[in-house]
């Protein structure tokens, strides 16, 4: 049976569900933002006139747009709300977080543990992960690009959807059905919802076409969404629930933050006695927090120094003992 395993690491909380060893989907989360589930008082700032839509503003500082204002509310006025999408980074703009008012009880947002659970899948709390696979879907998000025999995808956010492009070698029938499986599994592993765009090659043939969306309807069963069939040009569009950033979106959006995240994971699992040594390029070192850097001290109760490298990627951080 699938479980969820999750990690509460330095600056994140990380899960992935596995079945019989393989990674299945994942899950990122990074406190420090408004999240969805959140309930909370919070102060109008804007409003047009007649307009059901305005401006809030959270005592943490944090704006977002709220739907379903009541006639009666005012600027300035204080709403009981809930969060409904967490805030949304997107190359060329930044969405605010979305929020609608509420009657029910003020709460904080659900831990990823607690929105886990509401799968009715296991969950259960690990130190590391078996086998290690975040490192590679780390770097798998951060370039986007993934390869199956005769093709490859390449996966970017933007603005207005996530585009997955389909190229390759094979002859178009084959190398669209050779696409969905990994184009299933990019979409549970990178988390991503919202609205996707799929571009297959294009196809002449409506059996080609049906049978292309037959394998991808198999593909998705167990996953909430809307999509349209494939058309001659090859476009598929997906719409899924959106409440959060996907991981892809993420750790292109913040690839310093991500890469400091990473090296922070690395030097929690150093092993030998002795001060730790981190080593990373100067964004990453920079993305460093003081509170982060205290954590890892505390979690690890060693000394630890830093030093940068230039030369090194974002992803290519590394943490290791040194001699006492």
């Amino acid at each position: 049976m699938p479980e969820w395993l999750v990690e509460h690491g330095i600056g994140e909380a990380r899960a992935i569900l596995v079945d019989n060893g393989e990674v299945i989907a994942a899950r990122l989360d990074r406190p420090g933002r408004l999240r969805a589930g959140l309930i909370a008082d919070a102060k109008l700032i804007a409003r047009a006139s007649r307009s059901r839509r305005g401006t809030l503003l959270f005592d943490c500082g944090e704006e977002a747009l709220a739907d379903g204002l009541p006639s009666e509310a005012s600027e300035g006025s204080t709403l009981r709300v809930q969060v409904t999408r967490a805030a949304l980074a997107e190359k060329g703009r930044y969405k605010r977080a979305q929020a609608r008012p509420t009657n029910a009880q003020s709460r904080p947002a659900p831990t990823l543990q607690e929105t886990l659970a509401a799968s009715e899948l296991p969950v259960r709390v690990v130190r590391r992960f078996r086998e290690d696979p975040w490192p590679e879907l780390i770097s798998d998000a951060m370039e986007g690009d993934l390869t199956f025999t005769g093709g490859a995808l390449q996966i970017s956010p933007t603005p207005a959807m996530t585009l997955i492009d389909v190229d390759g070698i094979l002859p178009a029938p084959q190398l669209a059905r050779a696409a969905v499986p990994v184009i299933a599994s990019a979409i549970l592993r990178f988390d991503l919802a919202g609205s996707i765009g799929i571009d297959f090659p294009s196809l002449e043939s409506k059996s080609d076409r049906r049978s292309v969306d037959e394998a991808l309807a198999e593909a998705l069963r167990d996953w909430p969404h809307q999509r349209t069939a494939i058309n001659g040009f090859g476009f598929v569009h997906i719409v899924a629930k959106l409440e959060r950033p996907s991981i892809l979106s993420m750790v292109q959006q913040e690839p310093a933050r991500t890469g400091a995240l990473l090296l922070l994971r690395r030097a929690e699992d150093v092993r030998e006695a002795g001060p730790i040594v981190l080593r990373a390029h100067p964004r990453v070192m920079s993305a460093l927090s003081p509170d982060l850097r205290a954590e890892l001290t505390n979690r690890t109760g060693r000394s630890i120094s830093y030093e940068t490298d230039p030369a090194l990627a974002l992803l290519g951080g590394f943490a290791q003992a040194t001699s006492l």
